[in-house]
């Protein structure tokens, strides 16, 4: 495929195939549902936590190849059982990184003896690994939209206690609201967003969707709503335009037996936002306007979250 700079006939040329319209159908699912529990993931200061859930969340995919089942419902178990285990070990940010790290190199080691145990290639858990939006079915595309619809909806009824024990977790517990569970339920709402997640960007590249277009957003308002816009917005952004570019560049590479994967265009394109929006806020503060003070700040104010 050549591209003829008429955007309308490139998009045409390109949406023709059914693996592309998935891929944008999978990506813009998986950046929705991405951009807005990486918004309180953000808030949380869960970033590592949601790093590992990744991680830890291969070995189950490693178990289930070993024992012959799909390896999305192993990864979905591991992700959900560490998620459940690190809400019950760490309520603090401050202090939870230790019992994170720890559950999360007792899920390597599982992953790893899972591994060596397995005779043949375990490619399907490889894959998860890296991501491979390119290879996204009709059906899964489906299951994708209903789990998603699921996640929002439980997410929508635990939004502003969830918001609220986020910004000011001292005064949550002080009006009584039920952090240990609160916390539970959030991290099992991240677990399913991960487990459906790494079809787009893979494991090792979930921070792509769930926590850099979020951290992008939280530092251009600190209102609520605006943040989460702008965190979607951001991610579907990088995941559309990212499968865009591995089209073209794909087409354009002169041998045909490799490609350039989309995983790579889509970190690179939200890697290149969040310096942007760094960049620019500090050019902001010390050349524009020094003495007007700029949103920078990871954590919105109490009195902006209404």
């Amino acid at each position: 495929m050549s591209f003829s700079w008429n955007i309308v006939t490139d998009l045409r040329a390109m949406w023709q195939w059914a693996f592309m319209r998935n891929a944008f159908e999978a990506g813009g699912i998986a950046s929705i549902m991405a951009g807005i529990v990486g918004y309180l993931v953000v808030l949380r200061r869960s970033a590592f936590a949601t790093h590992a859930l990744g991680h830890g969340g291969f070995s189950g995919a490693a178990g289930a190849v070993l024992f012959g089942v799909n390896p999305l419902y192993g990864l979905l178990l591991a992700t959900s059982a560490g998620g459940v285990g690190m809400a019950l070990a760490g309520q603090r940010a401050t202090t939870r990184d230790v019992e994170i790290g720890t559950i999360l190199a007792f899920m390597l080691a599982v992953g790893l003896i899972f591994l060596s145990l397995y005779q043949g290639y375990a490619s399907e858990a490889y894959t998860i690994l890296f991501g491979e939006i390119l290879g996204v079915s009709a059906s899964e595309v489906l299951l994708m939209l209903e789990v998603s619809v699921g996640v929002l909806v439980a997410l929508a009824f635990l939004y502003r206690p969830l918001l609220f024990s986020s910004l000011d977790p001292d005064v949550a517990e002080a009006k009584g609201l039920p952090m240990t569970a609160l916390g539970v339920a959030f991290m099992l709402l991240v677990a399913v967003a991960i487990s459906f997640s790494v079809t787009v960007v893979g494991v090792l590249l979930i921070f792509a969707l769930m926590v850099t277009p979020a951290a992008a957003a939280v530092r251009l308002t600190q209102r609520p709503v605006y943040a989460v816009t702008a965190s979607v917005l951001l991610a579907l952004a990088s995941t559309w335009l990212g499968l865009t570019l591995a089209w073209f560049a794909s087409s354009y590479w002169p041998y045909p037996e490799n490609h350039f994967p989309a995983s790579f265009f889509i970190v690179t394109i939200a890697f290149c936002v969040y310096v942007a929006v760094r960049l620019g806020l500090w050019v902001a503060r010390e050349w524009v306007h020094p003495s007007v003070p700029v949103v920078s700040s990871e954590v919105p104010a109490v009195s902006e979250t209404g």
